[in-house]
């Protein structure tokens, strides 16, 4: 299934500038997460856990951010 990381994806450049930056603060590679936003690699739930913290996003918002259709 492909999800739609686009309100992700801005979030994450709201709050980071780049997601180089937010890789960083996530403990990933810019690879890795580059992977995760293209739907090559699926988003791990301690993952999102850490994601929600560092973006500032409200765990009732998890399906809008990570599950998009």
């Amino acid at each position: 299934m492909t999800f739609d990381y686009s309100r992700l994806s801005g979030r994450i450049v709201e709050k980071f500038g780049t997601q180089y930056k937010f890789a960083q603060a996530m403990g990933l590679s810019e690879h890795s997460l580059s992977m995760k936003l293209n739907n090559k690699v699926p988003w791990k739930a301690p993952e999102i856990a850490k994601a929600i913290e560092l973006l500032e996003v409200d765990s009732s918002q998890i399906p809008e951010y990570f599950f998009a259709l």
